[in-house]
Parts: C-alpha cells; structure tokens; sequence
C-alpha cells in the first residue's frame, strides 16, 4: 500500500487570536465533510460553545466552506442550503444520527417529569447527569429528531420518529434536557435501515457506565427498534483508568461486505485518554464481541471503506490522524499517518481531535480536521480548519 497525502489546505480560520487563559471551546472545531443536494461538496464546522445550551441553535458567523471541484477550492458560506441525506428506497431522503437535527435543550422547568432512576457525575466538569426512563418522560424529551425531504423538495421537514426501547435511559443537566441521538446509519441489503448510536444508559448493574445502543427501522426511518446493546466491558490491563471512566460513547460502524458489521468506540474523558475499543456483530446488531482494544486514544473515531478494498480509520487527540487497514475488516492496522504536529503537553493543545471523511472514488478521499495553531502575526496563532486529499495505491 502507498498512501500520498495532499498539503494540507486551510479553509477557514478563526477571527480571533489564541489568548492565555482564554478559553473557546468549540469555537472552529469539529468539521464535519459531506455533500449538499446541488452537489458541491461541503464542510460544516462549529463556531459555538461545546454544550448543551448551544445545541440546535444557529451559528453567529458562516460555518460553512463548499468546493464544485472536488475539494481543490473552497468558499466559505451560510450553512442554509440543504445536505445531501440518506437517500431512501422511496426517493426520499432522511437525517437522522446527526448533529444537525438535535433541537434546542428542553428546560426542565416546563416539564412534569417522573422519579428518575439515579445520577451520575460526569468526568468532565463533574456535572451531575439525572437520568430518566424515556418511556415514561413527556413526548417532547422522547424519541429521534430526524428531518425528512421529499423528492423534488427544496426544504427539510422535521420529524420526531418514535423509539422502541423499553430499558433506554435519558438524561437532564444544568436544568436542561438535550435531546439527540449520534451515530452512524445504514441501510441493509433489505431495505431496512441501521444504527449505531450514543448516548446509552440502562437500569441495574452497568448503571454507572455509558453504554451504545444498535438499532433498526424497518419503516424508513419513522420508528426504530432496539436490535442490541454494545457493554462497558473494558480491558483493565490496557487501561488503569477503567473503573474511573465514563463508559464507552462517540461509536463509528461500517457493515462490511459479507454482512459483519465492525464498530470502534472512544472511552477518552476527563480522566484522560482512554483506548478506542473494535467489536463486531455477525447477527445484525444483536449480539456482539467484547470489546477489543485497538490503540491507546482517540476521540470520534470515523471509518471509511474505500472502493479498493482499503479501510481507513481517523480519529485524534491528542493532534488528527490517519491510520489504514489492507485487509478491509480492520484486523490489522498500519502505521499512523500525522495530520498536525503534536506540540503541547495536553491532548487538546493542538487539534479538537475530531475529524470526517468523504470518498471522492475508489482510490482516493478528502479529510477534514482543526489545527488550533495556525501561525498568525506578531507570533500569535489562530484556529483553523483544513482539509487534504489522500490518495491509496495498492
């Protein structure tokens, strides 16, 4: 295998310089790539703050950057014009899994809500999350908000599809109650359609532990029905920190060609960083392997199978980078490829860590990633978001 990475390319930069003790996170971080309805391929970023009061809400400059020649050059934008979706059996196409169907937080005040069922304290800024049985909290705090798009439409209509899942437990915080529900979706050889999702919780003795859920939507997407769940089960020798940890959350899938779906899952928190764990499925979701680990960090790990067989793996923090599995199931996985220099102490001195993929042919792909560094005058440094072009020769 020969891997042949662009220069990287900055699409957009932060209007501020970095400052001590000047904290914005969030701010230029977490580029997402994708296409849009027309086409052009796009990267969406963050410009708000990193919790749940800024969810659903619109960004206060443009986040957008969109390429019409396959990523040689970018314009940034307003984020208004429609993503592209899943396409379905029907001609419509659905967003569901996604950042960017999450409604604003609920404030719990409005709410009559039932006995929760216990809290817990978060590693990072050790916040209490309450947790809730959602089948016994109001229809507003319950389900996945997705959107949906016709045929021939030009808008998104959002929808609320109902959730099946009698043992899943949801969470409020800071007098807020988010509502959403991350993670990759597929569509089956059969037409239905899958998901591997977090945030996860459930009654009983993994309580203290976030766990992945696996769905499945045999109406497109109207209504999803729990398939399995995906444990805590964590490799001690691998990771001292294990008990300390939050549990397992952020999980990348992929259903390989003879059907086994492969998920890697992120356990960094604020302990720290943690391993990213593989397990598989050979029955659809129902049942899976434990937990293996595959390397000692990474955050929002993204998996792409690309049209020659190679699979790729990106994830981050500390710094963004890639790494390329030859034989296509993630068995094995060669060297990492560096996409920033990894400079500070901390593993969030120099990138969000969290990066996305686009296949543009069999062969070659576009990465999008933060690079918190990007020299700037007088010897400061702004945040910025870049993309490269990598090409896999086997």
């Amino acid at each position: 295998m020969k891997v042949a990475l662009s220069d990287p390319h900055i699409i957009a930069e932060s209007s501020f310089v970095n400052e001590p003790d000047v904290c914005r996170w969030g701010h230029y971080q977490f580029p997402v790539l994708g296409r849009l309805l027309d086409g052009r391929i796009a990267v969406t970023f963050n410009i708000k703050n990193d919790d749940a009061h800024a969810y659903g809400k619109a960004s206060l400059e443009p986040n957008r950057c969109v390429s019409e020649d396959r990523g040689v050059t970018w314009e940034r934008v307003e984020s208004d014009a429609p993503v592209e979706g899943m396409l379905l059996p029907n001609g419509e196409r659905l967003l569901v899994g996604v950042s960017d169907v999450a409604p604003v937080a609920y404030e719990i005040g409005c709410y009559t809500l039932p006995a929760d069922k216990g809290t817990v304290i978060g590693s990072y800024g050790q916040e209490p999350y309450v947790f809730y049985r959602h089948d016994e909290l109001p229809s507003d705090l319950q389900g996945v908000p997705t959107a949906r798009i016709a045929e021939g439409a030009s808008a998104w209509v959002r929808e609320r599809a109902r959730l099946d899942d009698p043992g899943f437990l949801r969470y409020s915080m800071t007098g807020l109650f988010p509502v959403f529900w991350w993670g990759d979706i597929h569509q089956t050889k059969t037409g239905e359609l899958l998901a591997v999702v977090y945030p996860g919780r459930i009654e009983g003795p993994s309580f203290q532990h976030a766990c992945c859920n696996c769905y499945r939507s045999f109406d497109m997407g109207h209504s999803w029905q729990l398939q399995g769940r995906i444990m805590y089960q964590p490799d001690r020798a691998a990771d001292p920190l294990a008990d300390k940890r939050d549990g397992i959350g952020e999980p990348t899938s992929l259903i390989l060609p003879d059907g086994e779906i492969l998920v890697v899952l992120r356990t960094t928190d604020g302990n720290g960083d943690g391993p990213l764990y593989t397990t598989r499925s050979k029955n659809d979701g129902r049942d899976w392997s434990p937990p293996k680990v595959m390397r000692e960090n990474g955050v929002l790990p993204h998996l792409l199978l690309l049209g020659n067989g190679v699979l790729v793996l990106s994830t981050g923090r500390p710094g963004a980078d890639l790494t390329f599995s030859v034989d296509g199931r993630g068995e094995t996985w060669s060297e990492r490829y560096p996409l920033v220099p990894v400079e500070g102490p901390g593993n969030q001195d120099d990138s969000c860590g969290y990066t996305s993929m686009l296949a543009l042919d069999d062969n070659s792909f576009l990465v999008t990633y933060s690079w918190f560094k990007k020299p700037s005058d007088n010897g400061q440094t702004r945040k910025a978001i870049l993309v490269r072009r990598v090409q896999v020769t086997v």
